[in-house]
């Protein structure tokens, strides 16, 4: 079996009860069905025991964009897509080992991504005449021998279920809905995935209907038991726990949307701070408002908010009131969003804006991924507005990415682009669990007194002194006797905060948010050179980082010469950038989108920064990337 022009290694056979059972190195399997099929269910389970076994993974969760598309058609086939491994990966893989289609939509729609040679197992009872006529074919490619090359396991997953359920008297209906669960049992044996956290889980979450719940353990079992006795599951395979890919440490599986709700929670507790999230529901963002409303007990609140600009406006009250505020949103909630982020640039006051970027412009593609918000981020408001710009880089270090916002925030008192984007956010890999004692220390003081003073001698407070090494003014509570502040959207005067229409105050008042950002300390870049002698750098930012890190690593190991750095901060950008930029001969960024990071590259540092760039709702191929590099190494 191939994956990308990559072939997976078998180590070592053995038998077992009669079958064969062969060691592998890595695993891509993809599950595909209907909507309505439970795919991303049945996915996240094998992830969640592939996790507990202690393999290296990363997932591709890919849902369509209607609520509930018609049954059966291309566009409401919903996939989920798992690289697991014996060592350390980056990436969903390029292309499945392995397809479960549980209809024709599903096969038609994933076949083209399917190499020769790998296994595909077909729900048989779906491909029925109308179903495959829905889909625009007129012969089954189970009989026409268009699957030819193809390891094709056709399995009647339906009647199999209901079989197995008979003893439950359910209708075939209601029975037929637990085939993700039999396809599900048998994928585990396939590929010795542990089965009690499963059980476990479907015991939990049928818990107010134990029949369901003990039906739904039965599918399971009977999938499981099907690999183990028919003759057409000949081989199963191991892929042995990848022990030398992780630090010491405690670790569990974790998606971007996750780990940053975490990583809020953990610098709301940092800073000593309550966390406000002022909120409107919107794809892909939606999972933060869901997960933080479950974490009042750590000092959390949530308000669901009836638009994008009621959201933000109220955690802009929150931040004015003494509590770390963050608001949540996609592209198109930013847009409503520009207005009050340029009050909280006037008011500056710490507030986190993020982004869960996706495919638009409008309403676009909302369950797709893009990186296309950078230029958004940067220069969405009217007049001079800056604002820092940090980037995770996979889903785990959205965690450590939201500590850092808030930490900048915090800081220089500043509203803060944290952007992520539905590949990060509802993809998945292992995190480990950082003790308490290696969180940053984000606690703050608060404004308690006068903090200047007349020239008669008066103390009082002037809610726009700042500070001489990070430019922020102070943080005053509403409430604090004595220091009583006017805040709005008109231009303050220096010092006093006072309405201020006068040109040389509103020229320094600009100049000094400017400064105060470019200020901001962020750390050098690091070039991963191992030669020192590459003429091509390869930057990238946010969930570009994954099949960037992996094509270099095909490039290095064919003995090519490449460096590569990723930008987490690009607002400001790191002190040493364009020094570094200046010591390759070729620099190439690729990005989802048209070109936005190679664009301020060239414009700042004067450099010829190539863009490679892909808009197709979908993360970027590892073998697609180190073929593109490639070409810029031959082109010399």
């Amino acid at each position: 079996m191939t994956s990308g022009g990559e072939a997976l290694r078998t180590s070592a056979t053995r038998t077992v009860q009669g079958k064969e059972v062969r060691r592998l190195d890595r695993v891509i399997i993809r599950f595909a069905g209907d909507s309505g099929d439970g795919m991303q269910l049945t996915g996240d389970r094998f992830t969640s025991e592939t996790a507990s076994f202690g393999n290296d993974l990363s997932t591709l969760p890919n849902f369509p964009a209607e609520i509930r598309a018609p049954a059966g058609t291309l566009p409401g086939v919903s996939s989920f897509q798992l690289h697991f491994a014996d060592h350390d990966i980056l990436t969903p893989g390029d292309a499945p080992n392995v397809l479960v289609a549980m209809n024709p939509a599903a096969l038609k729609a994933n076949l083209a991504d399917v190499p020769r040679g790998a296994e595909i197992i077909v729900n048989t009872d779906e491909f029925t005449k109308r179903a495959m006529q829905k889909v625009g074919w007129d012969t089954s490619p189970l009989e026409d021998g268009s699957l030819e090359g193809f390891h094709v396991h056709p399995v009647p997953l339906t009647t199999l279920t209901v079989e197995a359920l008979k003893e439950f008297e359910l209708s075939r209906k209601d029975a037929g809905r637990s085939k993700n669960m039999f396809a599900l049992g048998l994928l585990s044996w396939m590929y010795h995935r542990p089965t009690e956290g499963t059980e476990a889980f479907l015991r939990s979450k049928f818990a107010k209907k134990p029949d369901i719940a003990a039906a739904n353990i039965a599918a399971f079992r009977a999938g499981w038991n099907f690999g183990e006795t028919t003759e057409d599951f000949a081989v199963s395979y191991e892929v042995a726990p990848a022990a030398s890919a992780f630090p010491t440490g405690t670790y569990r599986n974790i998606s971007g949307n996750l780990a940053l709700s975490y990583g809020l929670v953990a610098a709301s507790r940092q800073a000593d701070l309550p966390l406000y999230l002022g909120s409107y529901p919107i794809t892909p963002a939606s999972d933060i408002l869901h997960e933080l409303s479950k974490h009042k007990n750590f000092g959390v609140r949530t308000f669901q908010a009836e638009d994008e600009i009621a959201g933000i406006g109220a955690a802009l009250g929150a931040a004015f009131g003494g509590s770390l505020a963050v608001t949540t949103t996609s592209g198109p909630g930013v847009a409503l969003k520009s207005e009050t982020i340029g009050l909280a640039v006037s008011l500056e006051l710490p507030l986190l804006v993020v982004d869960i970027q996706r495919g638009g412009p409008s309403t676009g593609l909302p369950t797709k991924t893009e990186q296309a918000d950078l230029l958004q981020a940067m220069f969405g408001r009217n007049g001079e507005a800056p604002v820092p710009v940090v980037a995770p880089k996979t889903p785990a270090d959205c965690f450590d990415a939201a500590l850092e916002a808030a930490r900048i925030a915090l800081e220089y008192r500043t509203p803060v682009f944290l952007l992520s984007d539905g590949y990060l956010a509802n993809g998945s890999e292992p995190w480990r669990i950082p003790e308490v004692d290696e969180l940053p220390d984000l606690r703050v003081q608060f404004a308690q007194g006068p903090n200047h003073t007349l020239e008669d001698g008066t103390e009082v407070f002037w809610p726009y002194k700042r500070d001489e090494r990070t430019l922020a003014r102070p943080w005053a509570v509403p409430g604090t006797p004595g220091l009583e502040h006017r805040i709005g959207g008109i231009e303050k005067q220096d010092g006093t905060g006072n309405i201020s229409y006068d040109p040389a105050n509103h020229e320094f008042m600009v100049r000094t948010r400017q400064a105060k950002i470019d200020g901001i300390d962020v750390p050098d870049l690091a070039v991963d050179d191992p030669s020192g002698d590459a003429q091509l750098l390869v930057i990238g930012w946010g969930s570009t980082y994954g099949p960037i890190t992996a094509a270099v690593r095909r490039l290095r190991a064919a003995g090519r010469s490449v460096a590569q750095a990723h930008l987490r901060h690009l607002n400001p950008l790191p002190g040493n950038l364009g020094e570094e930029l200046a010591r390759y001969e070729h620099v190439v960024v690729p990005e989802m989108n048209l070109g936005q990071l190679s664009m301020l590259l060239r414009a700042k540092y004067l450099v010829d920064a190539r863009s490679y760039t892909q808009v197709n709702g979908m993360p970027f191929k590892a073998e697609q990337l180190a073929t593109a590099l490639e070409e810029v190494l031959h082109a010399d």
